[in-house]
């Protein structure tokens, strides 16, 4: 069931807005152009899960996109949560092409495309450090005894995945999105006990949906780009 619908995200309409009213000689234009460019593959990728949480069992799980909330020190993002009467999933969707190798000793991804190598952050990390603090929010709610899962889920079924064969650890929190249905099946044969009732399940889903902040950032000041370099009037349809 979803709870918490997918919705276009603001900071993409923003950043489409800006491209608009920028000369094509700006010298933040390219930047923006491939920031904007970075976030719709993004947001792609998770509109990519979509046909695969179609596969779970409605009334059994509560599936919420795009969730920002407060732990009590800090805001933390979630891409996609799902909830049960026996654990919580976080989903860390990434929508990168190539080849992408996880190296768990210097805690980066890199990607090889084109002959080339390029660093992002390590996911896992990152779905760590949201769980954790996940966990705090529960704490908040009276929620502290439901375990939490994570997986770093790739929307791109061309994408390779590489790792060193040591690292039993990524093998099972890394997939592609075609195996999340079997992922969180297996997860759920994990738990044999209920540790919310159906009652319970849905106040804190809607819990979820109240305590969301959405993040509206100043994106001028966020590039660094005065008010008199943005062209004023009206846009031509036909241009």
């Amino acid at each position: 069931m979803i709870i918490k619908p997918r919705m276009y995200p603001l900071y993409i309409k923003k950043l489409k807005a800006l491209q608009r009213r920028l000369l094509l000689e700006h010298p933040k234009f390219e930047l923006i152009k491939e920031d904007c460019g970075k976030r719709i593959a993004g947001y792609r990728g998770e509109q990519s899960l979509d046909y695969h949480l179609g596969f779970l069992a409605e009334h059994q799980y509560h599936i919420l996109h795009d969730v920002r909330i407060y732990d009590g020190t800090h805001f933390f993002q979630l891409d996609t949560v799902i909830l049960s009467k026996k654990f919580i999933l976080i989903l860390e969707v990434k929508n990168i092409t190539g080849t992408l190798y996880f190296d768990s000793d210097f805690n980066q991804l890199i990607r090889i495309q084109d002959e080339k190598r390029e660093s992002f952050p390590d996911p896992i990390l990152q779905v760590e450090r949201q769980s954790h603090q996940l966990r705090k929010w529960l704490r908040l709610v009276k929620h502290s005894n439901l375990p939490v899962q994570s997986l770093v889920v790739i929307g791109s079924p061309r994408t390779i995945l590489e790792t060193a064969p040591q690292n039993e650890k990524i093998y099972k929190k890394v997939i592609h999105s075609a195996k999340l249905p079997f992922a969180i099946l297996s997860i759920e044969q994990d738990y044999k006990k209920n540790y919310l009732s159906e009652k319970q399940l849905f106040q804190l889903s809607q819990q979820m949906v109240t305590n969301h902040t959405p993040l509206n950032i100043d994106i001028l000041a966020q590039y660094k780009i005065p008010k008199g370099d943005i062209l004023k009037g009206v846009i031509c349809s036909y241009c």
